[in-house]
């Protein structure tokens, strides 16, 4: 087995790191102090081709494979985790789902210029009694001549208030259980629809969270993605590939409390010499050095089999699950590390422990990690 990258997928990672180090590094702390969304950051993204890595060529991305945007989200969340889950969102669920599931024109109105990076993506599941159990959302979308009318509230929608067009999940058979329930494309500009509440977040400020409130939303019957009882399926697709997202984002994370570790480690002295000289403080790197392998391992492994197209839903709670986990201990180490200075704003490492926590939480709990690999184990 051959874990070696191709010199394109090395040439990208070396791109996007001296990306990150020039256009990223410099405003994480602001942007997160601030909850900013950078608009500007997004605009040198686009212009650098890192909105659309596997999108097809014809429609607006980069024609690479699923691995090497998994490689930009990491390196992305290396210096600014709000910024590598943007993208995650964007690309890795709202473009991939137009892309597996779209018609030509769709992919063609509404993939095209998102893949360019003219506007963002969201994934428009979540409801106030609807998280994990997605069968207790209650958003209805009924036909109504050449139009669905929309009528319901989502919530905690990632780029919600940023973005261009939203992946909607209603019923249009509520009756019909499993099969019941539809996916939309909804443009910003669709009547009815308006951004609620912003959340003001613990963590991953600067990633812009909201409610989405539909009142007698029309969208065309031609913005129906695939046909009406696919949305649960499409759903779960979009699990699978988020779940990698966020497991990318968890490495990116690691590696961040990695470095951070290391650095002041070895810069800090006490008792005469460097903490890292310390067996208490170099096992805590060794035991962070090794699960940022790990996890690493498990991430470009779910996404190496997507782009064999073979089955991944496993692996990628599998990898999401361990990576998330990983990066909530160890990034609570990095703060040990770095003493008092590790729990005062400005510290790298203190915004890296508040950013880790939610990838526990978001694209399904590690409990429902467990519920989904244990499910598939021992079917």
């Amino acid at each position: 087995m051959d874990f070696k990258f191709t010199e394109e997928q090395e040439l990208i990672r070396k791109n996007v790191r001296e990306f990150c180090e020039k256009n990223v590094d410099p405003i994480a702390a602001e942007i997160d102090e601030n909850s900013r969304h950078p608009a500007e950051l997004f605009k040198k993204l686009s212009e650098g081709g890192w909105m659309g890595i596997p999108i097809p060529q014809q429609y607006g991305g980069a024609g690479a494979d699923y691995l090497t945007n998994i490689v930009v989200v990491e390196e992305l969340a290396r210096s600014c985790s709000s910024t590598g889950f943007t993208v995650s969102i964007h690309v890795g669920i709202a473009c991939m789902l137009i892309l597996l599931f779209g018609t030509e024109e769709q992919k063609k109105k509404f993939l095209t210029p998102m893949a360019e990076g003219k506007h963002l993506g969201a994934f428009v599941l979540t409801e106030p009694g609807a998280g994990t159990d997605v069968m207790a959302a209650t958003t209805t979308a009924v036909l109504d001549g050449n139009d669905y009318i929309i009528n319901g509230t989502k919530t905690f929608t990632s780029n919600g208030p940023t973005a261009g067009t939203y992946l909607l999940f209603a019923w249009t058979d509520k009756a019909a259980g499993r099969k019941g329930m539809s996916t939309f494309i909804v443009p910003k500009e669709a009547p009815g629809m308006r951004v609620g509440e912003h959340f003001k977040k613990m963590g991953l400020r600067s990633s812009q969270t909201s409610e989405m409130i539909f009142k007698d939303c029309r969208v065309p019957k031609e913005n129906l993605l695939g046909k009406e009882g696919m949305g649960l399926q499409m759903a779960m697709t979009g699990f699978d590939h988020g779940r990698t997202g966020i497991a990318a984002q968890c490495v990116g994370i690691l590696q961040a409390a990695l470095d951070e570790s290391i650095r002041y480690s070895k810069e800090r002295v006490q008792f005469g010499t460097a903490i890292a000289r310390h067996q208490a403080i170099s096992w805590m790197i060794a035991d962070m050095a090794t699960d940022l392998s790990a996890a690493r391992f498990l991430t470009y492994h779910a996404a190496w089999l997507k782009d064999q197209k073979l089955p991944f839903s496993k692996e990628a709670a599998m990898a999401k699950l361990y990576a998330s986990e990983a990066a909530m201990r160890h990034t609570i180490k990095a703060v040990q590390i770095h003493g008092g200075y590790g729990y005062c704003k400005g510290a790298k490492v203190e915004r890296l422990m508040r950013d880790a926590k939610i990838t526990e939480i978001y694209e399904g709990t590690s409990e429902a990690q467990r519920m989904v690999i244990s499910g598939i184990v021992l079917r």
